[in-house]
């Protein structure tokens, strides 16, 4: 018999439809296995229906599992390792020189790390594009979250055909893995770091395998103008006419769009994700999301990696996300709170293709927050959706399920020991800092696009998994 698990006496974020969730007072989600099977007051609950377990959540919030749609999870090793440098000198100097040292055991103890603090930040479902995925799917699979996975591919770098291999075995491998709680797809880096043949030959891997894409799209100045020089289109009419958006498509970043960009990626249903503190942070702009939205493109909130954000909290990220918009248009009504926590739960499950995902209604996964609103922040409580977008912290999350299953209860941690996970991965991070400063000083010759055991060569001109 499936667990049965009753949240009863909370403040319930219900619904399913285009606009703001609907709250309901004093209300109950019925769990039945992996599925919500009742939303709604108590008294319409059918009185047969017993549950196994019992959540009081009288005085909280319950919330929908928040999604994190782009990050590279494992990144969380060179938290604070290079901040406050530009992109490029980021990336080259830095970041480089340190990943080319990562082994499999580095990605998954860091992507353990990642996943702990996301949990504990009420983040049920994450996209991550990096190195060493299986080892990623392995830590997805023991702790119980949900995501979606893809090895990045650099076209340009030593190794790309090994690289393809790895992505497609990781697809066949992996694929639907966790009782659907992971899908995965490939992922052709960027415009920039994939020339046409290259994309050519993942689209057609793509094809074979039924699966998903997964790319960094419009980032920066630097980027619109590259490719302009090269192709003559913006980066998204030239992923378009390579045929990228003939597969479903996850598209990170979307920062400098015109309006046949925005048409292009609604006519072609692409997800988007965007990054509001990462573009802050690296300084590579503010994405046109109302624009996005008004035309109909599903778009999702997202952390990126640790390494340019310092942390994973969608939190933080849906205020400056809002914020970003009313400062930059002088127009305090872009971006509503409602908006903006639709992006964080449905927008990113659909914008990462998980079906019944991201709302609390019947038939939906049962991925779910409970907020703890005793803090003084959380005091009073006009508008409870503009208390969870502006007010609540990551510190507010008492307990956590996905798939049906309580991963984090009373803010504690069910499925990861904390402790190991902290000790190993401090020792991990600083081998990797100490031997990418040793490879900025060290010979020239070496490549830091790429990880430990991968052919050297010169850098592509890009990010490496950012």
């Amino acid at each position: 018999m499936p667990s049965r698990v009753l949240i009863e006496g909370g403040w319930v974020f219900a619904g399913e439809g285009s606009g703001p969730f609907d709250i309901i007072g004093d209300g109950v989600v019925a769990v039945e296995g992996e599925r919500i099977v009742y939303v709604g007051p108590a008294s319409g609950l059918d009185p047969s229906w017993q549950p196994t377990r019992r959540i009081d959540a009288r005085g909280k919030i319950i919330l929908p599992g928040l999604v994190n749609a782009h990050t590279h999870h494992a990144m969380s090793l060179l938290r604070g390792y290079a901040d406050d440098v530009p992109l490029m000198p980021w990336l080259e100097e830095h970041i480089w020189p340190a990943e080319a040292h990562l082994t499999g055991d580095d990605v998954y103890w860091g992507t353990l790390l990642a996943i702990a603090e996301s949990l504990l930040a009420g983040v049920t479902t994450f996209a991550d594009m990096y190195f060493f995925m299986d080892r990623v799917a392995q830590a997805v699979l023991e702790t119980g979250v949900r995501a979606h996975l893809s090895r990045g591919l650099i076209g340009v770098a030593p190794g790309a055909d090994r690289a393809l291999e790895e992505g497609k075995a990781l697809v066949s491998g992996f694929h639907g893995a966790g009782d659907g709680r992971i899908r995965c797809a490939l992922a052709p880096h960027a415009p920039y770091t994939c020339p046409p043949p290259y994309v050519a030959r993942v689209l057609e891997a793509a094809a074979a395998l039924g699966c998903p894409i997964h790319t960094h799209l419009a980032e920066t100045r630097a980027e619109i103008e590259q490719i302009r020089a090269q192709y003559g289109k913006s980066p998204i009419r030239h992923f378009a006419e390579l045929g990228v958006f003939q597969h479903e498509t996850l598209a990170a970043h979307c920062v400098h769009l015109d309006a046949a960009d925005i048409a292009l990626l609604a006519e072609h249903r692409v997800g988007v994700a965007h990054n509001p503190i990462s573009n802050c942070k690296l300084a590579s702009g503010i994405a046109p999301v109302p624009e996005l939205l008004a035309a109909g493109v599903t778009v999702g909130l997202a952390s990126d990696g640790a390494a340019s954000t310092n942390h994973l909290d969608l939190f933080e990220e849906m205020r400056l996300a809002a914020n970003l918009q009313k400062v930059s248009r002088y127009d305090a009504t872009a971006l509503p709170a409602w908006q903006v926590l639709r992006m964080a739960t449905v927008g990113g499950a659909r914008a990462l293709g998980f079906d019944r995902l991201g709302c609390l209604a019947p038939g939906y996964l049962a991925d779910i927050v409970i907020l703890d609103l005793r803090a003084p922040h959380l005091w009073p409580r006009h508008d409870l959706t503009s208390l969870v977008v502006y007010s609540a912290k990551a510190a507010d999350v008492d307990t956590v399920l996905v798939h049906g299953k309580v991963l984090v209860d009373g803010g504690e941690l069910l499925t990861i020991d904390l402790e190991r996970v902290e000790h190993e991965t401090q020792q991990r991070a600083e081998r990797l800092a100490r031997l990418g400063r040793a490879a900025r000083t060290g010979p020239a010759g070496r490549n830091p696009s790429t990880p430990a055991g991968e052919s050297a060569g010169p850098s592509p001109r890009g990010r490496s998994a950012q």
